[in-house]
């Protein structure tokens, strides 16, 4: 059922697409069917009454996204361990001649709001210094699109422009453009690119301010798209850079360990269908130009005009229009900086959050694949299932404090909690599985010892940082029905202390919520609410977590720990040694592949 193939240079058939799409429809539809029976089974004794019903649509609404992580992660595991080849499995593309000379022309394209301009120009120095030493450099132009909103920046931004286009004079052009106003956001910001410089390249690479790619990599990526003429969009795996942000830190390990067997997952079944992120990416340039521009949503309201998640839209026109859409997911040469600071994360997510919920007016647009339909759907359900944990957790709440529980079925009930738990976090286990059983990937994460620990803790991490993040999704959701908006404003990207009245003002919310649960926990037998208790103690700790994660006294003892190291820690590629990291700096020796936390000897790890 899971075969996966190795032959390379050849394309899935459409046939064989067809059954993987519909063998995972059936596992989702199967799953689906049989945690909701189950839990219909749970409340039915005393018979289905209004708050019985209420609880039963909240965990249903829950579930899509639950399932779908749960087989991305079993698929993706069975593939990483059955196949010699997992990414040509899951991405069977042309990978096109590695030692012939580029013949295309691809642009550059930072883009940029408010940025720190020091930051942006290391970043963008040493990826062009890297793309001349490996004698790529003639095929590629650099493009700094400004959008910023403020003149003290953008004569930073020009004065660097001008110091990288003497700089490297007769290797690289350096065009710098700033635009009025801000119209369209980011895509709008590459539409006017597409529309001033768009014919005089083949391809377009689009970079965040905070993105950072090896010359290899930008390589790989305009080689797989020379050699695939249908190819439209090519994503690559993007990972977190070495941070010195504890936030960050304990983050990006998690997403670590998450991403590759989850994305290797949906890329089984998606194929050429696939993700587009908005960075870190290669656009055919043609057919984004013709295809791909973004509709204006009429009415009035928060959830009308632009498109603020404008890359999964792009992506689903591109595939209408006849072009793929693929990920590639290696993990390397692919970088970018996470959130510092949990205010920083919460208002990346609900800007995400408002341009997913825009995407109900585009579900009907004609010619879209149904795959395309289908993510569409799921994107907006991502963030429709926070109102629902929190409805299915109040619900719970209040049948706890009306009844004794005696009419509800405690077996079945405990299969459903620990089923659930198991499939939220089945991306990682299966990611830890992996690195576990591979001395390579053992010795690049720092050891058992530490793998396990990190990813422990993580966990108790992660599940305290959900009820968090549903609650300001919630809330958020219903400012959006008042007229409340969000916008596109500049992101912090460095590490700095978070003002206890800043984070108190934000989060108070979520205090509220985790005190609430305490007091409700305090008044049922231990026996039954000790599973949950990360559900009130993670938002009840919300403010001391965000100022705490977002010192540099915290980030420096998070690299001093050892504790969730990624591989770049271990063995630093040498593309990173420009950026002159602070997660980096203190960086002495790799640790010994086995031993667990003691720093091994200075021989370099392997790799």
């Amino acid at each position: 059922m899971f075969r996966v193939s190795d032959t390379s240079h050849s394309d899935i058939s459409p046939r064989r697409m067809t059954v993987r799409r519909t063998i995972f429809a059936c596992l989702l539809a199967i799953s689906f069917i049989g945690l909701t029976a189950l839990m219909a089974v749970t409340l039915s004794p005393g018979g289905l009454l209004p708050l019985d019903l209420f609880i039963l649509v909240c965990f249903m609404v829950t579930l899509p996204w639950t399932i779908i992580g749960f087989w991305n992660a079993i698929i993706g595991l069975l593939v990483m361990r059955l196949s010699r080849d997992p990414v040509t499995a899951v991405c069977p593309i042309n990978t096109g001649d590695p030692e012939a000379p580029l013949t295309s022309s691809t642009a550059l394209l930072s883009c940029v709001r408010d940025e720190d301009v020091e930051s942006l120009e290391t970043n963008l120095s040493a990826m062009v210094t890297n793309l001349i030493r490996s004698g790529y450099a003639p095929h590629f132009k650099l493009y700094v699109l400004s959008d910023t909103s403020l003149d003290s920046i953008a004569l930073q931004e020009q004065e660097m422009s001008a110091r990288m286009s003497e700089r490297f004079q007769g290797q690289m052009d350096v065009i710098y453009r700033r635009r009025s106003l801000n119209t369209g956001f980011k895509a709008g910001n590459i539409e006017d690119f597409c529309d001033r410089w768009g014919d005089e390249h083949d391809f377009a690479l689009v970079l965040d301010a905070d993105s950072y790619m090896s010359a290899d990599a930008i390589a790989t990526l305009v080689r797989r798209m020379e050699a695939n003429p249908k190819l439209g969009i090519l994503q690559s795996l993007v990972v977190g850079l070495p941070t010195d942000s504890a936030f960050a830190r304990v983050f990006q390990f998690g997403m670590r360990l998450g991403m590759r067997s989850y994305t290797i997952g949906s890329a089984w079944w998606q194929g050429d269908c696939g993700p587009y992120w908005g960075h870190n990416a290669l656009l055919r340039l043609k057919p984004f130009k013709e295809h791909c521009r973004l509709p204006e949503l009429p009415g009035k309201g928060p959830l009308a005009g632009t498109i603020l998640s404008h890359d999964q839209v792009e992506a689903v026109l591109m595939r209408r229009a006849g072009y793929e859409c693929r990920v590639l997911p290696l993990e390397t040469g692919s970088y970018e900086d996470n959130p510092p600071h949990l205010l920083e994360f919460i208002r990346r997510d609900l800007r995400w959050c408002q341009g997913n919920l825009q995407y109900r007016r585009l579900i009907g647009m004609k010619g879209l694949k149904p795959v395309s339909r289908a993510q569409l759907f799921l994107a907006i359900l991502m963030f429709l299932g926070s109102p629902a944990w929190i409805g299915f957790m109040i619900g719970a709440a209040v049948l706890g404090m009306t009844t004794d529980y005696a009419p509800y079925r405690a077996d079945t009930g405990v299969v459903i909690f620990f089923t659930v738990l198991g499939m939220v976090f089945a991306p990682k286990i299966a990611t830890v599985a992996d690195v576990l059983v591979r001395r390579d990937l053992r010795t690049a994460f720092g050891g058992p010892i530490r793998v396990l620990l990190s990813f422990g803790s993580e966990i108790v991490y992660s599940a305290m940082m959900a009820p968090i993040m549903a609650v300001a999704h919630t809330l958020f959701m219903g400012g959006l029905a008042v007229g409340k908006t969000i916008g596109w404003g500049a992101q912090a990207r460095g590490v700095a202390r978070l003002p206890i009245p800043l984070a108190t003002a934000k989060l108070w919310p979520q205090t509220l919520f985790g005190l609430a649960g305490l007091v409700w926990m305090s008044s049922q037998p231990i026996e039954l609410v000790w599973p949950i208790i990360p559900v009130a103690i993670g938002p009840l700790l919300a403010i001391g977590i965000a100022v705490s994660t977002s010192t540099k006294f915290l980030g420096k003892l998070g690299i001093r720990s050892t504790l969730w190291r990624i591989p770049e820690e271990t063995n630093p590629p040498a593309e990173l040694s420009d950026l002159h990291l602070p997660a980096l700096a203190r960086h002495t020796a790799p640790v010994d592949a086995e031993p667990g936390l003691v720093q091994g000897d200075p021989k370099p790890a392997e790799a």
